[in-house]
């Protein structure tokens, strides 16, 4: 599964990047870059994550390094994904 994929399209969704989601790599910074992504977008893009991944994402396991950029992103939802598979 391509995660990095999956992800954009959520972020894409949830703030209405249009094209400059095709623009965005893994290096892409996230917080402090693009400015729709504020604090209610963080919510939301949590909650589709959790729908999307069937994940559960608790507060505690949230910081600005989890939305740093788009690969530090995509490699807490593997982890999360990954961690979900053995339970």
């Amino acid at each position: 599964m391509n995660y990095a994929i999956k992800i954009k399209k959520i972020l894409s969704d949830v703030m209405g990047l249009g094209d400059r989601l095709d623009s965005m790599t893994l290096d892409t910074f996230l917080l402090g870059n693009i400015p729709e992504l504020d604090s209610i977008a963080v919510i939301t893009i949590i909650s589709a994550l959790e729908k999307n991944f069937s994940i559960s994402i608790h507060d505690d396991e949230i910081s600005a390094q989890t939305f740093r950029t788009l690969g530090t992103l995509v490699n807490f939802v593997e982890k999360k994904v990954a961690q979900s598979n053995k339970h």
